[in-house]
C-alpha cells in the first residue's frame, strides 16, 4: 500500500503567520489589496497557480481546496487551475446541503471530462450552524448527516447512467439521470467524528478523513469506521489531514513552530478559542481538547504539534521536525492503515518545497512512494550522478 500525498490550496488567503489567512479581507466582508498585515497573499489565480504547479512538480497527487464563506468557490477555482496543470488532481470540497445531488453529480461528470479525470470529491457536511445558515441551511447537526446520507445515495444512483428514483426525507428525485456518467467515477472523501457521521462514512465513503490526532486516537477511529464498513459489506480506505513544518534539522523546524507561536497574542488565542468552542463539530471539539487553549505542552505526541489549533479551525496539528522525523511519523500513521496524507503549511508555496524536496525523497527511499518525482532541471548521468541540463547556478 503506497502513500498518497496531497497538498492544500489556500483559497482564503495565505501568509507567513497562522493568523494571516483572511487578513487580506476588510473584516471578512470587503476585499482589499491593501493588507493590514505584511506578507499577506490574496488567493488570486496567479498565486494559486504557483502553488498548484509546485505541487505537481514536487510529486503531490492532488490538492485540497476548502469550502465556506471566507474562501473562493472550490469548483470554479480548481477547474481554472486545471488549465494550468497537466496531471494534478483536485480534491474539491463542497457542502451537500446547498446544492442538488443530481446537479452535483452532473457537475462532477462535466468536471471529469474537462480535466480528463482529475476530480476527487471532499464532502463537508458542516459543523457550524452559523456558517450553514449563511447558505440557507437550518438543519441541526445530526439531520445534516442524515441528509448527506441521502445526498450520496442519490449521487451514486444517478451516476449509474440509468434513470434513478429516490424518495427520502430530504430528497425526492424522479428519473434522476447523468446522461454521460463521469469516467472514472470520482473518489469520495469524507470526514466526521460523531456517532451520526460514522454510518454515513461506512455506507458511502471511498476515503475516510480524520484530522491529525495522536496515533492511538487515529487507530481507534480507523477501527471504528472499518467495523461499520464491514457491516455494510464495504471496504473503506483512510486519510489524515495535517500541517507540516519540515526542515533540514529538527532544531530549525521547532524554531519555525515557535516563531509562529510567538506571533499569537493572548487576546488572539482567547478570541479564537471562544469562537471555536461554539462549534457543533465533534472533530473540532477533539482538536480543542488536544491543547485545551494552553500554549504549554503543545507537542502532544512525538513531532505532533497542536499549536496551529490555538487559532485555526479544522486541522489544528502539524508534523514538526527534520525531514526524517516527519517521514517517521508518516510511516507510523501508514502502519496503522492511513493511505492518504492531505498536508499544508504556512506559507503554502514555500512549505510545499520544504516537504517536497526534503520528505518526499525520504519516503520514496523507504518504499512508501512508487518513485521520486524528477526535477525538470535534473537528469541522471552515467553512474547515477546528477547532471545539470539547464543554465544558471
Amino acid at each position: 500500500m503506497s502513500v498518497h500525498l496531497h497538498w492544500f490550496l489556500p483559497t482564503g488567503g495565505d501568509g507567513r503567520t497562522l493568523v494571516d489567512r483572511h487578513a487580506y479581507t476588510d473584516g471578512g466582508v470587503k476585499r482589499s489589496r491593501i493588507a493590514p498585515v505584511s506578507g499577506v497573499r490574496a488567493p488570486d489565480i496567479d498565486y494559486l497557480t504557483q502553488i498548484a504547479k509546485a505541487a505537481e512538480q514536487l510529486g503531490f497527487e492532488a490538492v485540497l481546496t476548502p469550502t465556506g464563506t471566507w474562501c473562493e468557490d472550490a469548483w470554479l477555482t480548481t477547474v481554472a487551475l486545471a488549465q494550468h496543470t497537466e496531471r494534478l488532481k483536485f480534491l474539491v470540497a463542497f457542502r451537500p446541503g446547498v446544492i442538488s445531488p443530481v446537479l452535483a453529480a452532473q457537475m462532477a461528470a462535466t468536471y471529469q471530462r474537462i480535466t480528463r479525470g482529475r476530480l476527487l470529491l471532499n464532502v463537508v457536511t458542516g459543523g457550524d450552524s452559523t456558517e450553514q445558515r449563511r447558505f440557507g441551511d437550518h438543519l441541526d447537526h445530526d439531520r445534516r448527516y442524515a441528509r448527506t446520507d441521502e445526498f450520496l445515495s442519490v449521487v451514486r444512483g444517478v451516476w449509474s447512467g440509468q434513470p434513478f428514483d429516490f424518495d427520502g426525507e430530504h430528497y425526492q428525485v424522479e428519473g434522476g439521470l447523468t446522461a454521460l456518467p463521469p469516467d472514472p467515477l470520482p473518489e469520495i472523501f469524507f470526514g466526521g467524528s460523531s456517532a451520526a457521521a460514522g454510518p454515513v462514512a461506512a455506507r458511502h465513503t471511498d476515503v475516510y478523513l480524520t484530522w491529525g490526532e495522536p496515533p492511538e486516537q487515529v487507530k481507534q477511529k480507523i477501527d471504528w469506521i472499518r467495523a461499520l464498513a464491514e457491516k455494510e459489506g464495504r471496504t473503506v480506505r483512510f486519510g489524515i489531514r495535517l500541517h507540516t513544518i519540515s526542515r533540514d534539522s529538527s532544531a530549525e523546524a521547532w524554531a519555525t513552530a515557535n516563531r509562529l507561536l510567538d506571533d499569537l497574542s493572548p487576546e488572539t488565542v482567547a478570541a479564537a478559542q471562544e469562537a471555536l468552542g461554539r462549534s457543533e463539530s465533534v472533530g473540532q471539539q477533539r482538536m480543542l481538547a488536544l491543547h485545551g487553549g494552553s500554549r504549554d505542552d503543545l507537542e502532544i505526541s512525538p513531532n505532533l504539534w497542536a499549536g496551529v489549533g490555538l487559532v485555526r479551525g479544522g486541522a489544528g496539528t502539524a508534523l514538526v521536525g527534520s525531514h526524517s522525523d516527519v517521514a517517521d511519523r508518516i510511516e507510523e500513521y501508514h502502519a496503522l492503515g492511513v493511505e492518504h496524507f492531505v498536508l499544508s503549511g504556512y506559507p503554502h508555496l514555500e512549505e510545499a518545497y520544504w516537504f517536497g524536496e526534503g520528505v518526499i525523497p525520504d519516503l520514496a527511499a523507504r518504499g512508501l512512494l512508487p518513485r521520486i518525482p524528477a526535477s525538470p532541471l535534473i537528469r541522471s548521468a552515467v553512474g547515477g550522478a546528477p547532471l545539470l541540463v539547464a543554465g544558471g547556478r
